[in-house]
């Protein structure tokens, strides 16, 4: 386990008053990055991101009344943790400096280290002052948005307010540590019969793909929908055509290689497309022609398999596909995106967006009730985790490495103060029901550790 007296105490189920009464450390281990580090990669193409991240000591944060801290028994890696180690397309110091502008309890934000992290799943051992709905003792997982309760946007929609930001990636103290502070309007309850490591691997990608797919403000996708996904086998991708399967739609998924189409078809996708099939490289194109004959490709396959052009595209994937997504939804269709992995400038022809009045939906992360109708889905079995692979902290630059270059399937978790996988269920007879180990593990193990690069 950890340093610190503290630490032992999730791990042995002791009573909250116990954990309350033990001492905190100092200082505890946590994944992060230095700013001092930020101009290493200038001259390189390649930005090894197992060159930039430390595991190491950090002090210890003072609470702010509407915290809590977590002891963190396991993390997962996200795409945001790939943009921070590169400190590329922005520096996450950029986000940092910003946020600490603010003053009050937000300068403590902007160090000359950030801890990383946008997922966690632990334990509460301590609260702020203004904390109601939590104790020392539960267990939690944590949601992404960090949101300000006194913007009132945020009163509309979580997301909408000015002040949102994204935990771990634009703020400081992350999950990937032993120790994590989240704000109490962060706060889940932890599936009761998943392990430490399932349970941290959901919340960011399971969350942004319902508020896509299924949430008011995303893509409103119904039963008999015909739902293209990009990167099917990724983290978000596998949580969209889970979230496919069970609201009644068809998912189709996209793949580059046939582990990776394996891998989809664990999760119930019947009809999955190899991106070899369609002409699509790894070189994004902005050839006009290019793309209507790749979407032409992709709508022929569509149309054969399914009877009908994708009323949705789940798209992530950015400057590769976004051309490609406009063509070939349906007349009158949805494009719902949330992110750009090979590159935010998009090029697509606009007569096929506004001839065939098609939309393009912008997305970002889930606000709190999505995050909670989200984890409701995991409680009843209905989605399940992607876990594919689970590290120690002390090996996290292979497992972000393995991100970086696409050769992941699902999600990879971070053990943090769990000391071994397994750990963390607290109702083995909902384990049982819902499917025990198999049924909640469809893709572990199918990530190839230690592949050449």
């Amino acid at each position: 386990m950890a340093v610190g007296s503290l630490t032992d105490a999730p791990a042995d189920a002791v009573s909250a008053e116990e954990n309350v009464g033990a001492d905190l450390p100092a200082e505890f281990r946590a994944v992060h990055i230095c700013a001092e580090d930020e101009a290493m990669f200038s001259d390189l193409s390649d930005k090894d991101v197992r060159k930039s991240l430390r595991v190491g000591p950090v002090a210890m944060p003072e609470l702010a009344p509407d915290e809590v801290l977590i002891a963190v028994m396991a993390s997962s890696v996200n795409y945001n943790t790939v943009w921070s180690a590169q400190f590329a397309p922005v520096s996450p110091f950029r986000f940092l400096e910003k946020f600490g502008r603010r003053g009050g309890w937000a300068a403590r934000h902007d160090l000359p280290h950030q801890v990383l992290g946008s997922d966690a799943a632990g334990v509460v051992v301590r609260t702020g002052s203004g904390v109601r709905r939590w104790r020392v003792g539960d267990h939690v997982v944590v949601s992404a948005a960090y949101v300000d309760e006194q913007d009132p946007g945020t009163h509309a929609d979580g997301m909408i307010g000015e002040d949102q930001l994204a935990w771990g990636y634009e703020t400081n103290f992350g999950g990937m540590a032993d120790y994590a502070v989240a704000r109490a309007s962060q706060l889940i309850p932890k599936p009761p019969h998943l392990t430490w490591e399932e349970a941290a691997s959901n919340t960011a990608c399971a969350s942004t793909a319902y508020r896509m797919l299924v949430g008011e403000r995303g893509a409103r996708m119904k039963q008999g929908d015909v739902v293209l996904v990009w990167g099917a086998a990724g983290g978000l991708g596998s949580y969209g055509v889970q979230l496919v399967r069970n609201g009644g739609g068809v998912p189709v998924a996209v793949v580059s290689s046939a582990r990776k189409a394996e891998a989809v078809r664990r999760l119930g996708c019947d009809i999955v497309v190899d991106r070899a099939e369609i002409g699509l490289t790894d070189d994004p194109t902005d050839d006009p022609d290019e793309v209507i004959r790749i979407g032409k490709r992709l709508g022929a396959i569509i149309r054969e398999r399914t009877g009908r052009d994708p009323d949705i595209v789940f798209e992530h994937i950015g400057r590769a596909t976004f051309g490609v997504s406009v063509f070939v939804v349906r007349r009158g269709g949805v494009v719902v995106t949330c992110g750009s992995s090979t590159g935010y400038q998009h090029v697509f022809d606009n007569r096929y967006l506004w001839m065939k009045l098609k939309r393009v939906v912008g997305s970002h992360v889930a606000n709190l009730q999505e995050a909670w109708d989200c984890n409701r889905l995991f409680e009843l079995g209905a989605i399940v985790p992607t876990v594919s692979a689970v590290f120690p902290m002390e090996e996290v630059g292979e497992a972000v490495r393995i991100v970086q270059n696409n050769r992941h399937i699902g999600k990879i978790a971070v053990l943090c103060q769990a000391d071994r996988p397994g750990l963390g269920v607290t109702d083995p007879e909902l384990r049982a029901r819902v499917g025990g180990d198999d049924r909640l593990n469809p893709l572990r193990g199918m990530t190839a550790v230690g592949e050449g690069e």
